[in-house]
């Protein structure tokens, strides 16, 4: 089983026992607003079963279970490209509410991005946040992401027109 990092943060591929965990903490609607709308509301421990499913799939892995002092706290991944963009991939990720704050999104990001560059090939990664998730922001900017830009008016969430403020980082700028 492939592990990203060591210590009190790590990133591991998920489990069917972490069904249940995901469903708790992603039933939460300060998480679920700053999600995309195919996550579903309320989320059961059967879409849950379904998602880990797929991400058993993956080859090679690409979504894993953020761990922090031995408990799944949040799910982060990255979406490779195709065509021409083949060499760049998405990264999403979502940490629950009992562990915000706590530097486990900065950590998890920190290793997902090295895994990216180091393991995948890629030469740049990216990610978009809604115009009101400034937590976010910030951990792409302790992490070397850049801001590319903001498409204004770009999302509708919750009935509601946001901004997408844009990062990437590419692997001849990361550290």
């Amino acid at each position: 089983m492939l592990v990203l990092g060591e210590g009190n943060i790590i990133l591991r591929p998920l489990q069917n026992d972490d069904a249940e965990q995901i469903a708790k903490l992603i039933n939460n609607k300060k998480v679920l607003d700053n999600l995309r709308d195919y996550i579903p509301f309320p989320y059961a421990k059967k879409n849950a079963e379904d998602f880990i499913k797929i991400s058993s799939e993956q080859i090679p892995p690409c979504t894993f279970g953020i761990i922090g002092n031995n408990q799944l706290c949040g799910v982060i991944g990255i979406i490779i490209q195709s065509d021409i963009y083949r060499m760049s991939a998405e990264v999403g990720y979502w940490v629950g509410e009992p562990f915000w704050g706590k530097g486990i999104a900065t950590k998890a990001l920190e290793l997902i991005t090295s895994y990216g560059f180091s393991q995948l090939g890629l030469i740049r990664i990216y990610a978009g946040t809604f115009g009101h998730n400034e937590a976010s922001r910030r951990v792409l900017e302790k992490c070397g992401y850049q801001k590319e830009g903001i498409s204004k008016q770009a999302i509708i969430k919750n009935n509601q027109i946001l901004d997408e403020h844009k990062y990437a980082i590419l692997k001849s700028d990361s550290v």
